[in-house]
């Protein structure tokens, strides 16, 4: 019988690092679905189906959702996804090979300088992709001159507000050293997540009506701060970002005293719950 290791190594998730476009990280990238899922179905709730659409997937990845969207609308629709990361559209079309999805079209290319005519789509769908967007308003732009008249764009993304559990942990440890700049630097860092006023303004100065809002919420569960603090996903989507205010040479007296404090929530309260407010969006051009 194999002898558990129950203990961990200090710090030893902050030195994780990948490369993205190796074979071998796009082929178990898709083991990774939750995050983008959990988004995905509340995309996929209130989206409108019909005959005959033609559909744009921006930011489309490894096929999720656009697969899905292909196969619910049928032959007689087509839907396209765009993509700069070649790996993950080499993926998409295996698994659409494999599942034998036809009526898709994946490109590789920038969305904020699409390869597509104007005037071609009836629907475009971002799961997830407007946090990701160097730059919202030209991507926006980009999809209202490819979009039909009366066509819809619809987003689904977390808001501010996500994590806070997690935060609210994060800040007081940062006070814990008196550390007010990398403080400031948490609050602009939470900040550059999306809000429904914001998303709606850029609606409006991309020529989309808001149309829809569907708020919900979910909830990510771990046994305690240091299991959070090593699961793959949140290494990978997140971590990154939450180093960044810290600087190097305090990073890991800091990340061990967050550590430390999660635990004690989780102990607390029998587990650690962070909260995600979540949001369907759907603008209608204008």
């Amino acid at each position: 019988m194999k002898e558990l290791n129950m203990s961990y190594t200090p710090d030893d998730y902050l030195h994780f690092a990948i490369d993205l476009n190796t074979s071998e990280t796009v082929t178990v990238y898709d083991e990774l679905p939750l995050w983008s899922a959990t988004f995905g179905l509340l995309l996929l709730k209130y989206i409108p189906l019909q005959q005959g659409m033609t559909v744009l997937d921006v930011g489309c990845g490894t096929g999720f959702p656009l697969l899905e969207l292909a196969q619910r609308l049928g032959a007689t629709s087509m839907v396209y996804g765009i993509d700069p990361w070649e790996s993950a559209i080499k993926r998409a079309n295996l698994k659409a090979q494999l599942w034998n999805v036809r009526n898709i079209d994946i490109r590789q290319g920038d969305a904020a300088d699409m390869p597509f005519p104007n005037s071609l789509f009836d629907l475009i769908v971002a799961n997830l992709g407007i946090n990701n967007f160097s730059n919202p308003t030209t991507v926006l732009t980009e999809c209202w001159r490819v979009s039909k008249p009366s066509a819809r764009v619809a987003l689904t993304t977390n808001l501010q507000g996500h994590l806070q559990e997690f935060y609210n942990v994060f800040e007081s440890t940062l006070l814990d050293y008196g550390n007010e700049q990398a403080v400031q630097a948490l609050k602009l860092h939470i900040e550059q997540r999306a809000t429904i006023t914001g998303i709606a303004t850029l609606f409006e100065q991309t020529g989309f009506r808001l149309s829809k809002v569907h708020e919900e919420s979910s909830t990510l569960r771990f046994v305690d701060g240091s299991t959070l603090l090593r699961h793959y996903f949140i290494k990978l989507g997140f971590l990154d970002g939450w180093k960044s205010v810290v600087d190097a040479e305090q990073q890991a007296a800091v990340f061990a005293r967050l550590e430390a404090k999660l635990n004690d929530l989780a102990r607390a309260h029998g587990e650690l719950t962070l909260t995600i407010p979540m949001v369907y969006i759907e603008g209608e051009r204008i």
